[in-house]
C-alpha cells in the first residue's frame, strides 16, 4: 500500500447505530455528523467529484445546490480538477467564493509559468530572443534530459497555495475538519496513489499533472501525474474513507473524439488518454448502489480546456443536481444541524502571522543572496500572499528553477518560519539550446541558418556562465560568450566576447542587385555592465573587429579588402514589453555608441518601440536612428534597412549609408489564440513606414523621405514569430518598389 494512504477509518462495525452515536458524541471526531436534538439519525454521506479538466468547475455548482438543500457530507474524494474543488472545498472556503475565485482567474496566464517579460532576468529575455525557449536540453553526466512537461506548474501551484490559503500555515489534509481523499497516478508504476494527509496544494498539483501537457510531482520517489488514468471517479475511496452509507458520485469526463476530430499526433495521444480514464469510470460506476445518487452534467460544447467558462460550467451542474434535488432532500438536515456543520468546515481564519524569520531552502548550486535580491518580506512583517508571489515570480524569471514555493512553519517554539523552497532545474545546470532562421523574400536575397548553443551556468558561486555558440547556413558563424556577475546579488558583471559571422549583403541601385559580397567579420568585445534591476542593461568596453569582404557575383563596387577597426562602446538596453517576440504593451529601447578614434568615426544606433492593447487589437509604433555623429561612416560599417517591418518593401540591407532616420505605426488584430500552455496568437496587421537617408551608398536615387506601407499575417509559435506579409513603396521613378516576405524562426 502506498506510503501516503494511510487508512484512519473506522473498521465498519456490525452496529451501525452505535457507530454513529460515537461519532456524535466525540468531541475529536475526524468526520462531520451534524445532528441536533430531534433530528432523526442520518447515513453517512461520500462525495466524490470526478476529472475533466475545466468541466470540473461543475462541481462548484453541485455544491451550490448541495449548500441550499442543507446536504452535509462526511467525506470527499477527488481527481484532477475534482481534486482542486474538493480541496479548497475541504480547506473551508464556500462554494459562491470559490466560483468568484475560478471566475477571476487568468487561465491563459497560469498555464503559462514565466512571469510578464518585463519582470524576468535580461540576460534570459537575450538567450530567449536568440535561442528558442522551448529547446532548452539538459547535458551533462546523466546524458540528455528534456523538460518533464510543457507547463511546469509554477503559476497553478502558487494559485493552489492562495486558494487554500497556505499562506495562513501550510495545510495538512490529515488535519482538515472534513476527510479529503486526493487521488494521484505514479507514472513510473501505474499505479493509484492516494493522498489522505501532507501538504494539501502539493496533492492538488499532484493529481492535475496531465502527463505531456505539466510536469510530473516528484514525491516519495514517485513522480505523480494525473489521477484520472486510474480512478477518475474514486467511489471507492469515498466508500473506504469515511463508510459512506450513500455516494454522491458526479461525473464531468470529456467523451471520447469522434472519428473526424481524430487527425493528428495530440489528437491521437488525448483520444488514448480519454480510452483509459473511461475504461476505469466505467469500472468505478458499476459499484454504484441503488441508493447511490449519480450526477453527470451536460457538457455538451464545453471543453476540458474552457476554463474561462467556469461559471457557465458551475451553472450547468446546478441544472443537473437540481435535476435530482428530490432525491437529495433525503439527505438533508435541519437549519441548526447544518449550521454547525459548516461551522466545523469552515472554522473561522486566524489572523495573517507575522514572519520571524524567513529561510531559503534546499539550493545546491545557486547562491540563495539571489533568491533573497528579489524577497521584500522581512522578519517581523505580515505575509502578503499576492507580494510573496509576485516576489516567487521575479526570481523564477531568472530562469534557474523548474519551481519556486514556499511554506509556513510554526511548530518550531511557536516561531513562524517562512521557508522559500526553490528547485534547481532537474535537467540543468548545462543545457543545448536551439534556433532556426529563414528569411525569405522569394528571390535571390533568402537566408536560412540553424543555430545551436551549449551553456554551462553557474560555474562558480557568484553565478559565471559560459555559452559556446554556432550558426550554420546562408548565414554561419561561431563565437563564445563568458559572463561572470562580481557580487552575489548580480547587480555589476564583465563580460568578454568572441565570435566570428559570416553573410552575404547586396548592393542595390533602382531595385537592381548590381552586386552581392561575402561579408566575414570577427569581433572581439571586452566589457563590464550593471544590471538596472529587471528594465535592462548599461555596459561599457571595448570592440575589436577584423572585416573581410569578398565579391560573390555582379560588379565590385566595394573594395575586397581586409580591414581592422577598434574603438571603445557604450550601450544601455531596456525593455519592458511583456513578450519575447509579439508584445501586447509595453515598451522597449535600446542605444548603442560606438567610437573609433584611430579611423575617425563614431556611431549611433538607437531605437525605441512602444504597443497598447485596446481590445483585441494592438497599436504598435517605432523610430529608429543609425548614423554618425563624428565623421562618417566608412563603407565597411554601414547603417541599413530593409526586410520585414522594416521598410517592408525593400529587401533586407537594401538601403544602406549613413545618418538613416526610420519610423513606423502598426495596428495588428488578433484573429486567433494558442491552446494553454503555449503563449502566443495570431495576429493580421497593416503598418505605415517612412525612413529617410541622408547619405546614401545605395539606392542613390531616393531622396527626402521614403513612404512604404506593408500587411501581414503572423504571430508567435513555439518556433518562435512567423510572419507572411507584403511591402509596397512608390518612391523613385521606377514605378515604386515591392517585396513579398516570409519569415520564421528566431532574429
Amino acid at each position: 500500500m502506498s506510503a501516503v494512504r494511510r487508512d484512519w477509518a473506522a473498521s465498519r462495525a456490525p452496529w451501525r447505530v452505535l457507530l454513529i452515536v460515537g461519532v456524535l458524541v466525540s468531541a475529536g471526531a475526524a468526520t462531520a455528523s451534524p445532528a441536533a436534538a430531534g433530528d432523526p439519525v442520518r447515513p453517512r454521506v461520500g462525495l466524490v467529484l470526478g476529472g475533466g479538466g475545466a468541466r470540473g468547475a461543475a462541481h462548484i455548482g453541485v455544491l451550490e445546490v448541495l449548500e441550499k438543500l442543507r446536504v452535509p457530507v462526511d467525506c470527499v474524494a477527488g481527481t484532477s480538477m475534482g481534486a482542486l474543488v474538493a480541496g479548497v472545498y475541504a480547506s473551508g472556503l464556500p462554494p459562491a467564493t470559490m466560483r468568484s475565485k475560478l471566475a477571476e482567474a487568468d487561465w491563459d496566464d497560469l498555464f503559462r509559468d514565466d512571469p510578464p517579460l518585463t519582470e524576468q532576468n535580461f540576460r534570459k529575455k537575450v538567450l530567449d530572443k536568440r535561442f528558442l525557449p522551448g529547446s532548452e536540453t539538459g547535458v551533462g553526466r546523466q546524458g540528455v534530459k528534456g523538460q518533464p512537461g510543457i507547463v511546469m506548474g509554477q503559476k497553478i501551484k502558487l494559485f493552489f497555495n492562495t486558494l487554500v490559503r497556505d499562506y495562513l500555515g501550510e495545510r495538512d489534509i490529515a488535519a482538515l475538519p472534513l476527510p479529503l481523499s486526493i487521488v494521484a497516478t505514479d507514472i513510473v508504476g501505474g499505479e493509484k496513489v492516494v493522498f489522505r494527509q501532507g501538504s494539501l496544494s502539493q496533492a492538488m498539483r499532484a493529481s492535475m499533472s496531465v502527463p505531456g501537457l505539466m510536469a510530473p510531482v516528484d514525491f516519495d520517489g514517485k513522480k505523480l501525474v494525473d489521477g484520472g488514468l486510474v480512478d477518475n471517479v474514486p467511489i471507492g475511496e469515498a466508500r473506504e474513507r469515511c463508510q459512506a452509507d450513500v455516494i454522491i458520485a458526479v461525473n464531468v469526463g470529456s467523451p471520447l473524439l469522434k472519428a473526424d476530430d481524430i487527425s493528428g499526433l495530440l489528437s491521437v495521444s488525448a483520444q488514448m488518454v480519454n480510452i483509459l480514464t473511461e475504461q476505469n469510470v466505467t469500472r468505478s460506476l458499476a459499484t454504484l448502489k441503488p441508493t447511490d445518487i449519480y450526477i453527470k452534467p451536460d457538457l455538451e460544447g464545453i471543453t476540458a480546456g474552457d476554463f474561462k467558462r467556469s461559471s457557465e460550467t458551475a451553472d450547468r451542474g446546478v441544472a443537473a443536481t437540481e435535476a435530482v434535488a428530490d432525491r437529495l432532500r433525503a439527505l438533508s438536515v435541519s437549519e441548526s444541524a447544518y449550521s454547525a456543520w459548516t461551522a466545523q468546515i469552515q472554522p473561522p481564519l486566524r489572523a495573517a502571522p507575522r514572519v520571524d524569520e524567513v529561510q531559503i531552502a534546499g539550493l545546491k548550486l545557486i547562491n540563495p543572496a539571489v533568491v533573497e535580491r528579489y524577497l521584500q518580506i522581512k522578519p517581523g512583517d505580515t505575509v502578503d500572499p499576492a507580494k510573496l508571489d509576485a516576489d516567487l515570480m521575479r526570481a523564477y524569471g531568472d530562469g534557474y528553477y523548474q519551481q519556486i514555493d514556499y511554506a509556513l512553519d510554526n511548530t518550531l517554539r511557536n516561531r513562524e518560519i517562512l521557508r522559500v523552497l526553490p528547485v534547481e532545474k532537474g535537467w540543468g545546470p548545462d543545457y543545448l539550446r536551439f534556433g532556426i532562421n529563414l528569411d525569405s523574400n522569394f528571390r535571390t536575397d533568402s537566408t536560412y541558418s540553424i543555430r545551436a548553443a551549449y551553456q554551462k551556468t553557474w560555474l562558480n558561486s557568484l553565478g559565471g556562465e559560459l555559452l559556446a555558440y554556432g550558426e550554420f547556413g546562408s548565414r554561419s558563424g561561431v563565437g563564445v560568450d563568458f559572463y561572470q556577475p562580481i557580487d552575489a546579488r548580480q547587480r555589476y558583471f564583465v563580460e568578454a566576447n568572441l565570435n566570428y559571422l559570416n553573410r552575404l549583403t547586396g548592393i542595390y541601385e533602382n531595385d537592381q542587385q548590381l552586386a552581392q559580397y561575402s561579408v566575414g567579420q570577427t569581433t572581439l568585445r571586452l566589457g563590464g555592465g550593471a544590471n538596472v534591476g529587471l528594465l535592462g542593461q548599461a555596459r561599457l568596453g571595448w570592440e575589436e573587429s577584423w572585416r573581410k569582404s569578398d565579391l560573390e557575383t555582379g560588379s565590385p563596387i566595394l573594395p575586397q579588402q581586409s580591414k581592422t577597426f577598434g574603438g571603445w562602446f557604450a550601450a544601455l538596453d531596456f525593455d519592458q514589453t511583456d513578450r519575447i517576440y509579439f508584445p501586447t504593451q509595453g515598451w522597449s529601447s535600446s542605444v548603442k555608441y560606438f567610437d573609433s578614434p584611430a579611423e575617425g568615426f563614431s556611431k549611433l544606433d538607437a531605437g525605441a518601440s512602444g504597443y497598447v492593447p485596446i481590445g483585441d487589437w494592438v497599436l504598435a509604433s517605432r523610430l529608429s536612428y543609425q548614423g554618425s555623429p563624428v565623421g562618417q561612416l566608412p563603407s565597411y560599417d554601414l547603417g541599413q534597412l530593409g526586410g520585414m517591418l522594416n521598410m517592408t518593401a525593400f529587401a533586407v540591407g537594401q538601403l544602406k549609408g549613413d545618418d538613416i532616420s526610420y519610423g513606423s505605426i502598426r495596428a495588428e488584430r488578433i484573429i486567433g489564440r494558442l491552446p494553454l500552455g503555449l503563449r502566443g496568437d495570431l495576429r493580421l496587421g497593416a503598418a505605415l513606414e517612412t525612413a529617410k537617408v541622408r547619405r546614401p551608398f545605395t539606392e542613390t536615387t531616393l531622396k527626402g523621405w521614403i513612404p512604404g506601407a506593408a500587411i501581414y499575417l503572423g504571430g508567435e509559435t513555439p518556433f518562435g514569430p512567423v510572419y507572411l506579409g507584403y511591402g509596397y513603396s512608390n518612391a523613385g521613378s521606377t514605378g515604386g518598389y515591392s517585396n513579398f516576405y516570409l519569415f520564421l524562426g528566431t532574429p
